[in-house]
């Protein structure tokens, strides 16, 4: 991942290892920020951080 201010949903799910669905899922719930441009979403560098960081590790 680099610095650029936004990303597309396809890259956002190849960096998170999730599906599209899956990252549409979280925004739409809230849980992973968007911005909409025009007909197209797009997520901030910044918030796709923050939602990594604010996992909790898994403890087994």
């Amino acid at each position: 991942m680099d610095d650029r201010l936004l990303y597309r949903v396809p890259e956002v799910a190849r960096f998170l290892s999730l599906s599209r669905s899956k990252v549409y899922v979280l925004m739409q719930s809230g849980a992973l920020p968007s911005v909409r441009i025009d007909g197209s979403r797009r997520v901030r560098g910044k918030d796709l951080r923050e939602f990594v960081d604010s996992l909790l590790p898994r403890v087994s």
